[in-house]
């Protein structure tokens, strides 16, 4: 049950609030007007669906990046531990490196505990490594480390852009600005229509459409506003991060 009640927060009250209270005014006072409710749509569905869609293809893309990412790593430290000529204390030691590298970005993105300089510089320490014993790597392997390095060391950059770069701020409260104000432009307009087969011993009618239509809304950009960061560990589809930590 929690699982569905994590879209219903301060927000959620605020909105069915005002659905209440305009209902209450719109029936008592016996307020209506003739409006195109098609004209809400636009301006509320139509935003609202772009940011949800936007939050949707970042959190995607950082899934892909963050599989490269492990992907990379994992390809980097079979590359040190199939050398023959390296020593086995070696071998752990760049191991211990390269998990590094992963515990330093999970800690970036999720807890906070760690900076992206510090990232760099663990990814620093493999370069360090490979120049330190470069006779026993040989040409060939350091080439194919490098490669994979860079893969590595692209798709930290794209993890770190999608972090910090969001769905732009305006056109989120742009919607949740309208969607405050959805219930004080519908309810007049509901009840127009409703008028000729509604009275006020059937006011229930009015008030459940409109605090339904609002919860919709509300919860949608509830939903967006949640995944918005995917790294954060507070929304239901967040990306669990411990699956990209190397154990």
């Amino acid at each position: 049950m929690n699982r569905y009640l994590a879209i219903v927060n301060a927000r959620t009250a605020l909105a069915v609030g005002i659905s209440l209270v305009t209902s209450y005014i719109t029936l008592s006072k016996q307020f209506q007007y003739n409006f195109d409710l098609a004209l809400i749509s636009i301006a509320i569905i139509f935003p609202l669906v772009f940011t949800i869609r936007s939050a949707f293809r970042r959190r995607e893309k950082a899934l892909e990046y963050l599989a490269q990412f492990k992907a990379s790593l994992i390809t980097v430290n079979n590359c040190f531990q199939e050398n023959r000529k390296l020593e086995e204390s070696k071998k752990q030691e760049v191991e211990q490196k390269i998990k590094h590298i992963s515990i330093c970005l999970v800690d970036f993105l999720g807890p906070k505990t760690s900076t992206k300089e510090a990232i760099y510089e663990q990814i620093q320490s493999i370069n360090l490594f490979m120049r330190a014993n470069s006779d026993l790597l040989g040409n060939g392997t350091n080439l194919k480390i490098f490669r994979f390095l860079k893969d590595v060391n692209e798709s930290v950059e794209n993890i770190i852009s999608i972090n910090q770069y969001r769905t732009p701020i305006s056109m989120r409260a742009y919607c949740l600005i309208f969607i405050y104000l959805y219930p004080v432009i519908y309810t007049p307009a509901l009840y127009n229509k409703l008028h000729d087969g509604v009275s006020f011993n059937e006011s229930w009618i009015v008030y459940a459409l409109s605090l339904v239509s609002t919860f919709i809304l509300i919860s949608l950009y509830n939903v967006q506003s949640q995944m918005e960061n995917p790294f954060d560990q507070e929304g239901l589809d967040d990306i669990n991060l411990n699956q990209f930590r190397l154990s």
